[in-house]
């Protein structure tokens, strides 16, 4: 249980032994004693009010209040549960999942042998607190986050904690997480922490704790605003007659602050992301998106003359504001970890300058350590004067030999495990030590304790409160704890008005890790006056003037657009010509004839068995596709990545279960639709900036490409009889094909509708046409203005004037594999202009 005072377990004085246990303390915060005088608790007391819905399996503790009856919070959200009848409200549960699917919420799952991407898991009921207890919390976590800032300018300033003796120079000196390069560096903005998460749990007397202070590079804020998006829809009324607090002035407090940070009007806010393969790479795709922010990897970025700069389709620009997410030791290989791939080098350096504001500082992974935590109570009533209002678990260090006294005579009811680590209580390796047993079933050696000594923290154990959770259509009761996310803002820490909870798959406290197979709910604070509407934009005077964005596309950003507009016409060309495979072989029920085989050798030739409905070259160019699109999120609708994977879902579940003929082109048409579909929507409905260019260049030569390696193919004077119609089949020209010749399928009639056609839009002339329009917009972005064509440009028009001007009878097969080796060369030339 946890004990109602942590101690300061550190050493300076004997930590006292936890209060005896009693047993209104194990029976739930605020519950009576059967023995107690007063009213009897009422007898199961919401079976009553859900008898309709679902068999009672325990009382969730979060329920009830002291007299054992349903807390005034909860009251109107379960009575309109409990009018809703079974269906119903599994309706409304898938309805909140599916929201979470349509939106691609994911986090990346690591087992022993694997990473994979699996769903955000939602657990579908809410979490109800009260406005006042709520703002008790949040001025806690507040006064605790001062605490920390205080702690994080002196351990990399005067370092004063340790000169008194409230904190061991063995916590830093052996601590990777302390950074000497940081050192007596000098925050620009005057702050190390910008963003602060705090997990915080109800312990069985009923008070809040703090279980781990999140500062390195906290994550949560996106996964709560799209938890809180599956809840209301789920429960779309019940938001707003409950008069939960919204989330969105949160996110404007915050994004303002960042944008006010900035040395620059035209220098960038950016976000540091380890890479799409990060657990939470979701997050910082979403967030960036949300509030307009860069994504950047370290690769984009650069140091030069003490500015962080990103290398953008337009050259280098300036970036004074980098919201990081990986950890600090990965930063900068220069003066940090040297084998770091995902940093940048001289990163530091800028911070050193001045030039360059990080949220949060380098070095503040140190305040996660478990150690600290013991040393947390005797610090704050040194610097605060007081007890902390919201106080962390008790903890121990055992670098103290009292500590380590204190810590065998009691390992039965505490958590032992590395000092320097910052996992939660609940987020156990397989060697620490619970209740007196290794979590491995190994057996413990109490030896141990003065073997490793001051490698080693002690925990009481953690007992934390219930909350309900919907499990087979029964309400049980399941142990959660809380992320609270607080953001400085220009009038001070804002505290986030919900958040998410972690709510356990058993009655075990340490399965409510995600990981391990925990799930979230929302949590919604809940007012007594109704909650006015709340967008990202509200509270603006004025016009906002708008970011310097449009050269601002980081290469890598550009690169990935640029080859998923490639794979994607890849892939649309190669269901064509699949799909005219197997319809040829539906026709005549033969795949010996000289027209089959000679499609069939050309797919071949593109990596692709055209005996199998959907082979594996094609599935590995739709792969590559979702592979880029996944490197961009940040820059790519939920819609066409819905789409996308629409596409890929629909092609692996019908690979199994297709014939070669009818059946495979029936699919490989439905296949078609959907590329098509995806194709359209992002065109279409993506704003014609920078991102989209590279994208529809992408198309743009691969179209042109693979449309001229085909005619090399099917305009032979030896290819069988048919081929022909296969071209103008593939290039989806049959009507127009017939509008404009009178004549059967020829050389000549192919060649002029798809090599020379500026009108016709799938034609090689209509895509150097379109290329050469992109490379307009670019260069006048750029400020190219020296009137000297860039090498793309200079191979393009000289193509295109030669197409122009020719004649389809002119055209030879030596001429078209010329044709075709000059588009596959503006590929690189486009990235010798723009992506290096």
């Amino acid at each position: 249980m946890i004990p109602s005072d942590p101690g300061n377990g550190g050493g300076s004085s004997r930590p006292g032994p936890p209060p005896p246990q009693t047993q209104s303390q194990s029976q739930g915060p605020g519950t009576a004693p059967a023995q107690a005088a007063g009213p009897a608790p009422q007898a199961d007391p919401l079976a009553a009010l859900l008898a309709d819905y679902a068999p009672l399996k325990g009382v969730p503790d979060e329920l009830l209040d002291g007299n054992g009856v349903v807390r005034p919070v909860w009251k109107g959200f379960l009575d309109q549960i409990a009018a809703m009848p079974r269906e119903e409200l599994d309706l409304a549960c898938a309805r909140g999942s599916q929201y979470l699917r349509d939106a691609g919420v994911f986090f990346r799952h690591y087992g022993p042998d694997s990473q994979e991407e699996r769903e955000w898991p939602l657990a579908h009921l809410p979490l109800l607190i009260e406005q006042s207890e709520w703002d008790g919390i949040a001025a806690g976590l507040i006064e605790r986050a001062d605490l920390l800032e205080r702690i994080m300018a002196d351990l990399y300033g005067p370092n004063q904690l340790v000169s008194d003796g409230l904190l061991p120079a063995d916590l830093l000196t052996s601590n990777p997480e302390w950074l000497r390069p940081m050192v007596g560096v000098a925050p620009r903005s005057g702050h190390h922490l910008h963003m602060l998460a705090f997990d915080i749990g109800r312990g069985p007397e009923g008070h809040w704790w703090v279980l781990g202070d999140r500062a390195q590079a906290p994550s949560g804020a996106g996964f709560a605003l799209e938890t809180r998006m599956a809840a209301a829809r789920s429960f779309p009324g019940q938001v707003t007659q409950a008069n939960v607090a919204r989330l969105a002035g949160f996110f404007r407090g915050f994004r303002d602050a960042l944008l006010a940070l900035r040395a620059e009007e035209d220098s960038r806010v950016a976000i540091l992301t380890p890479g799409p393969l990060n657990d939470t790479y979701f997050e910082h795709a979403y967030i960036a998106r949300y509030l307009g922010f860069l994504l950047v990897q370290g690769e984009d970025l650069v140091v030069r003359d003490g500015r962080l700069m990103v290398h953008t389709v337009g050259g280098l620009k300036p970036i004074s504001v980098l919201w990081r997410r990986l950890d600090s030791a990965w930063l900068d290989p220069l003066e940090l970890n040297e084998d770091s791939q995902i940093g940048t080098p001289g990163i530091l350096s800028a911070l050193r300058s001045g030039q360059l504001t990080m949220v949060n500082a380098p070095g503040s992974g140190v305040l996660e350590t478990r150690a600290l935590m013991a040393f947390i109570p005797a610090i704050a009533r040194r610097l605060l004067g007081r007890e902390l209002k919201l106080p962390n678990i008790a903890t121990w260090w055992c670098g103290s030999a009292s500590a380590r006294d204190y810590v065998k005579a009691n390992a039965s009811r505490m958590t032992i495990d590395r000092a320097l680590s910052t996992s939660l209580p609940f987020d156990h390796s397989p060697e620490v030590v619970i209740g007196g047993k290794r979590a491995d079933g190994q057996p413990f050696d109490p030896a141990m304790i003065e073997q490793e000594a001051g490698a080693l923290a002690a925990q009481q154990i953690v007992s934390l409160s219930t909350a309900p959770a919907l499990d087979d259509g029964r309400l049980v009761a399941r142990p959660f704890s809380m992320r609270v996310i607080l953001a400085r803002t220009s009038q001070g820490w804002q505290v986030m008005p919900g958040g998410f909870a972690r709510v356990g798959h058993s009655d075990a406290s340490a399965d409510i890790s995600v990981q391990r197979g925990g799930s979230v709910c929302d949590i919604w604070v809940v007012g007594s006056q109704p909650t006015p509407d709340d967008t990202l934009l509200a509270g603006a005077t004025g016009a906002r003037p708008s970011l310097p964005q449009l050269a601002a596309l980081p290469t890598r950003a550009a690169d990935n657009l640029f080859w998923l507009g490639r794979y994607s016409e890849r892939v649309e060309q190669k269901i064509r010509l699949q799909r005219a495979y197997h319809l040829r072989l539906a026709e005549t029920g033969r795949d010996d004839l000289p027209l089959v085989q000679y499609l069939g050798q050309y797919l071949a030739g593109q990596g692709v068995d055209a005996t199998q409905p959907f082979p594996p070259g094609l599935m590995a160019d739709l792969d590559a596709a979702m592979g880029s699109a996944g490197r961009i999120r940040d820059r790519f609708s939920t819609d066409g990545w819905n789409a996308l994977t629409d596409l890929r879902r629909t092609a692996t579940k019908l690979a199994p279960r297709l014939k070669p003929g009818d059946d495979a082109a029936r699919a490989l048409s439905v296949l078609l639709r959907k590329i098509s579909g995806f194709s359209g929507l992002v065109h279409e409905n993506m704003y014609h900036a920078t991102g989209w260019r590279f994208l529809s260049l992408g198309r743009a030569i691969e179209r042109a490409w693979s449309t001229a390696s085909m005619l090399v193919g099917f305009t032979q004077p030896d290819t069988p009889h048919g081929t022909y119609e296969i071209a103008i089949e593939a290039g989806d020209a049959v009507m127009t094909h017939r509008m404009r010749f009178s004549a059967a399928f020829t050389r000549e009639t192919v060649l002029d509708l798809l090599l020379l056609d500026e009108n016709y839009p799938r034609s090689v002339l209509a895509q150097l046409d379109d290329i050469l329009g992109h490379l307009d917009w670019l260069e006048k972005l750029t400020h190219d203005l020296s009137g000297k064509p860039t090498p793309i440009r200079a191979e393009v028009m000289k193509l295109r004037t030669e197409l122009a001007t020719t004649p389809a009878e002119q055209i030879t097969l030596a001429r078209l594999v010329e044709i075709s080796n000059a588009t596959a060369a503006f590929s690189g030339l486009l990235a010798d202009t723009y992506l290096r």
